[in-house]
């Protein structure tokens, strides 16, 4: 069996996908909240729990993503900085 060497880290795209699972993750988060709104009195206390608890996971989440991209975003301009110098 022949060995392969580890894949470079390709960074390159981590933000523009970081951004991207935040638009789909408030996108989800949107839907949830229509659903409530629309069918919100037919639920079980318990099912309206678990939406409004899934949306708060949703924004610690889309916080974290967004959070994630500028940081990524940052060390791209830094590199580019060192490059100039």
């Amino acid at each position: 069996m022949e060995r392969q060497d580890p894949k470079p880290d390709n960074r390159a795209d981590n933000s523009a996908r970081n951004m991207e699972i935040a638009r789909e993750t408030k996108e989800n988060l949107l839907e949830a909240e229509d659903y409530l709104a629309e069918r919100g009195d037919s639920l079980s206390e318990e099912e309206r729990r678990n939406i409004v608890n899934k949306n708060r996971r949703r924004m610690e989440s889309i916080r974290a993503h967004m959070e994630e991209a500028m940081d990524e975003l940052d060390e791209i301009g830094e590199n580019a900085n060192r490059l100039e110098d």
